[in-house]
């Protein structure tokens, strides 16, 4: 059993990018006032294909799973956490769930493999590929074919949601870890460089944490392709989150990435499609150590940078407004031609003024 990869195309050097640009240049404002927004207002006109975008019915999926390795001591808070956490998100209390109804956007929760039965409810979808990963100390954390219908659950569950917008969230003790190795193995980085504190450990945490990821890293010495070292590292919430960026990707959503984790998944995804990198907008820079470096090879330029390391895609729903309002100021906002207005090269020169 074999993932098909689906077709991602170049959506940047088309004839709409030049439109696009042409309609920003000639809003009522000097060129280039509006900053990152402007780009932001291109990006997304670009992925949903259109000169007048609409951002609509977003979703936000939180993937949950745990991690084996997280019994190495590689995480603050234990295990439980993470099924706690779920049950938390369900209930309407954790802040991505704020968030969400503050802004309007769509919640689904993902038991992609938490050490939990749930009792079934509105808003929680299980596609478990088992009570967590395994430990990758001790072996892959998981098998090709665990891998493989991750990737597969991930894309159906893309292709059901309503809407053109995903936002990525997750929720997994340990998967700062899996991250990390991600990171390292696949932009070629020490993983001292990509590992952070996580969930919150102190100084001496952090350096046996270093210390047992370039063990994992050192028992999986082959796992260099992508689908490889998700396989060995984790996580199962990472690789169905991988699966539902290149579904998204494909449909051409806007897929607004939150932190660390999240961004792990993207990276998976773009070394297999390169173009799905066109398809996302970049939330925001975390707290967590290895997420600049993320962010520099992937060469994104995140929205903002607030000092967030609560993953759950909190980031993301912290953007959001920002996105909408982009889109509604390459719609609405007018140009000089319809409002009258001159434009800065259409203004008398200094001379004649002073003549």
């Amino acid at each position: 059993m074999s993932f098909e990869l689906p077709v991602i195309e170049d959506i940047e050097h088309t004839a709409l990018a030049a439109r696009l640009q042409h309609l920003l240049d000639n809003k009522t404002k000097p060129v280039g006032s509006l900053g990152r927004i402007e780009a932001l207002a291109q990006r997304i006109g670009l992925i949903l294909g259109t000169e007048s975008p609409v951002l609509e019915a977003p979703q936000l999926v939180v993937f949950a799973a745990d991690h084996g390795l997280a019994a190495r001591g590689v995480s603050a808070f234990p295990s439980d956490v993470t099924w706690q956490m779920v049950e938390n998100f369900l209930a309407g209390g954790a802040a991505v769930s704020v968030l969400a109804r503050q802004h309007g956007i769509g919640l689904t929760v993902v038991d992609c493999g938490v050490a939990h039965e749930f009792a079934p409810r509105p808003g929680l979808v299980v596609c478990k590929q088992g009570p967590g990963t395994a430990d990758a100390l001790d072996g892959p954390a998981m098998s090709a074919e665990q891998c493989t219908e991750a990737l597969e659950a991930g894309a159906a569950l893309v292709r059901e949601l309503p809407g053109n917008a995903l936002l990525l969230g997750e929720m997994g003790i340990g998967n700062t870890s899996a991250a990390s190795m991600l990171l390292a193995r696949l932009a070629g980085l020490a993983v001292a460089d990509c590992t952070g504190a996580g969930t919150g450990l102190d100084a001496d945490a952090v350096q046996r944490k270093i210390a047992v990821l370039r063990q994992v890293l050192a028992r999986h010495p082959d796992a260099r392709q992508p689908l490889e070292a998700l396989a060995a590292f984790g996580g199962f919430e990472i690789a169905t989150m991988v699966g539902a960026v290149l579904a998204a990707a494909a449909e051409r959503r806007v897929i607004v990435v939150d932190g660390f984790i999240a961004s792990a998944a993207v990276l998976v995804a773009s070394h297999m499609q390169p173009h799905v990198l066109q398809r996302c907008v970049f939330a925001h820079r975390s707290g967590e150590r290895g997420h600049a470096l993320m962010l520099a090879h992937l060469r994104a330029d995140p929205l903002l940078e607030l000092g967030l390391r609560l993953g759950e895609g909190s980031g993301a729903a912290l953007a959001w407004p920002l996105l909408v309002s982009a889109c509604a100021l390459l719609r609405e906002m007018a140009s000089f031609e319809s409002a009258g207005v001159s434009r800065q090269d259409e203004a008398p020169a200094v001379a004649a003024l002073t003549a």
